[in-house]
């Protein structure tokens, strides 16, 4: 039977990255008994993935119930889902929030108040959650919680007298935290005899059973045998499995209003199950869906080719194999003279595309090279077509191009004020406007910026920590398109095109970029016995050169004097042979010049 809603509390943890969620989330399955210890116990309880566990991110959401007798001893059921904190996986945490009633906004107590705090905390108050603030790391001999209370105050505009003070690493406040979640956040409302609403915030794939769906009741009541609609595609299934989580799956009879769990339905593909979207009854189905659902998209662009030809089908699985756990990765067959077959993919962003990277050559044990990350461009014809570019290589030619648009970004940086001209000076060096600039106190500053999102690809964030020595933070989200003046920018290794080298830049950007690459492959590609040129080219027009000088054998070593005319005769026969040399010869570039060009930027860009 479904439990009374009256003792059911839905909520999430969210901060920046690196605040801690994913450490009080261990505190809470700690106190709740839900692992049994035998030794050590394992940090990150709710990170599966190991790249997750050494760069000490969660990238996929979590869902976990929490059984907790309260100090009047009422059980209530606790339900946490952990949210990702990089900025590449926003997406992820505004459908954990949609699933909740409340929110643990969680502020380090060394750190204070940062940038995607900020973002979290307006994205929760969309939602209209009961936002309980949460100082962290209070044990650090560097929390300042005066600091932190008074910003929680100014900057974000709640009450301190609220704010629970907590050490995730030693357990210190849990405890006060657990009666804080029950009486600050609000139960869960929906109508039990209503047609059933319920929505989909997460999915994974279990190689036996197909698709785990994981979902929140609003309305009515989901059980075993039931037979369901998904509200985007209309498709109809049978219900064989319903639970909760409790650090693994436990089933169910059924779920009703405002409970959290997993549904099994024998859905093979993932791909099928949209995330927001609403789940109903077949029978009795409801009329309006729950708000919120949209198509996420991807915003940068790579292709990836295997090291070696003959793993292009390993490569295929490997990626079909992500796509069941990680529905925002697209990908579609590419190909290329250099590197022969690969895959054109989109990602959520740089963070993404590097886990990806990581997962394939670690879960799969493969080799692969990716092209240089570019974003989506709107490119408009003189006929008065749209094209949308996000390969170099299909690039139409500049005499039938009207204009180009590229995607801006707004970006929010909280800094301390020691470092704003820094950080002024990067900003405009990638091409952005100052929108605002905001003192948040007299030691902290918010600077707002439009800026391409293509200057934030090529080591934006790494520098801003250098810059700042690692105190600013940094969101953004994306705004649309502006007009841009964009090039294709080809590299030529002995007047021949390598097509998988080439790449879109804003023009006033193309020279010194192109002096990067050709100086990246003059260090890299073997001699020959005849020079090679390597050129970056827009359109006829060089404007980068590198030479790699050729060996030459000293064909005048045996004349020991005599006439010049003989010495001129010999180096005249030597060049002539080089330069039929040249025309037939081969150059092969060495795998690792693809990997030196792509993996490695100039400081400058």
């Amino acid at each position: 039977m479904a439990k009374d809603s009256r003792f059911i509390r839905n909520f999430c943890i969210i901060a920046h990255i690196d605040h801690g969620k994913s450490t009080l989330a261990d505190r809470f399955i700690d106190k709740a008994k839900l692992v049994q210890s035998r030794g050590p116990v394992k940090q990150q309880m709710l990170d599966n993935m190991d790249i997750e566990r050494e760069r000490g991110i969660t990238i996929k959401s979590q869902a976990v119930t929490i059984p907790y007798v309260c100090s009047d001893g009422q059980e209530y059921i606790l339900n946490l889902v952990d949210t990702p904190g990089h900025v590449d996986f926003s997406y992820e945490v505004s459908r954990a929030i949609n699933s909740c009633e409340g929110a643990l906004l969680l502020i380090d107590a060394s750190q204070g108040v940062e940038a995607q705090t900020m973002a979290n905390m307006y994205m929760a108050m969309e939602f209209d959650l009961e936002i309980i603030p949460v100082i962290n790391k209070i044990d650090l001999p560097s929390a300042d919680i005066d600091a932190c209370l008074h910003q929680i105050d100014n900057d974000l505009g709640l009450d301190s007298s609220m704010a629970a003070l907590v050490s995730a690493k030693t357990g210190e406040g849990v405890d006060a935290l657990f009666e804080a979640i029950v009486q600050h956040v609000p139960p869960p409302t929906g109508d039990k005899n209503a047609p059933l609403r319920a929505l989909i915030f997460d999915s994974h794939y279990d190689a036996y059973r197909g698709v785990v769906v994981h979902f929140r009741v609003f309305d009515g009541e989901i059980k075993e045998g039931q037979e369901i609609t998904l509200f985007s595609t209309s498709v109809n299934h049978t219900v064989e499995e319903v639970g909760i989580f409790k650090m693994g799956l436990t089933k169910a009879n059924s779920l009703g209003v405002g409970e959290v769990g997993y549904l099994i339905a024998g859905i093979k593909t993932i791909s099928d199950i949209r995330v927001g979207d609403t789940i109903t009854s077949a029978n009795n189905p409801t009329k309006t869906p729950l708000p919120g659902f949209k198509e996420v998209k991807p915003v940068v662009f790579s292709s990836i080719y295997p090291v070696d030809s003959n793993d292009y089908e390993q490569l295929q699985e490997a990626l079909d194999r992500l796509k069941l756990n990680d529905a925002s990765l697209i990908y579609e067959k590419d190909s290329s003279a250099a590197l022969g077959f690969g895959f054109r993919c989109g990602f959520l962003g740089m963070l993404h595309l590097e886990v990806v990277q990581e997962r394939i050559e670690r879960e799969f044990d493969l080799s692969i090279i990716f092209t240089s990350p570019s974003v989506r461009y709107n490119v408009y014809l003189k006929n008065g077509q749209i094209l949308h570019i996000d390969n170099p290589l299909s690039y139409p030619d500049v005499m039938q191009i009207e204009y180009t648009e590229e995607p801006y970004i707004r970006a929010e940086i909280i800094t301390p004020a020691t470092y704003v001209g820094n950080i002024i000076s990067l900003c405009i060096e990638k091409r952005g406007t100052q929108v605002a600039l905001n003192y948040l106190d007299e030691k902290r500053v918010e600077l707002v910026y439009e800026m391409p999102l293509a200057e934030v690809l090529f080591e934006f964030y790494d520098r801003l920590k250098s810059v700042s020595r690692g105190y600013a933070s940094f969101d953004y989200h994306v705004i649309g398109y502006k007009t841009t003046n964009l090039v294709r920018l080809d590299i030529l290794v002995n007047s021949e095109p390598v097509d998988a080298l080439s790449q879109l830049v804003f023009k006033d950007n193309a020279a010194s970029r192109a002096r990067q690459v050709c100086q990246r492959l003059k260090d890299e590609i073997p001699r020959q016995m005849f020079r090679i040129a390597i050129q970056g080219a827009i359109g006829g027009n060089i404007i980068a050169r590198e030479t790699i000088t050729a060996y030459r054998k000293d064909v005048t070593a045996k004349c020991y004097g005599g006439d010049i005319s003989r010495k001129r005769k010999l180096l005249e026969k030597q060049k002539e042979g080089k330069k039929r040399m040249k025309m037939v010869g081969n150059v092969e570039i060495p795998q690792q010049a693809f990997l030196a060009v792509l993996k490695t930027t100039d400081p400058k860009n």
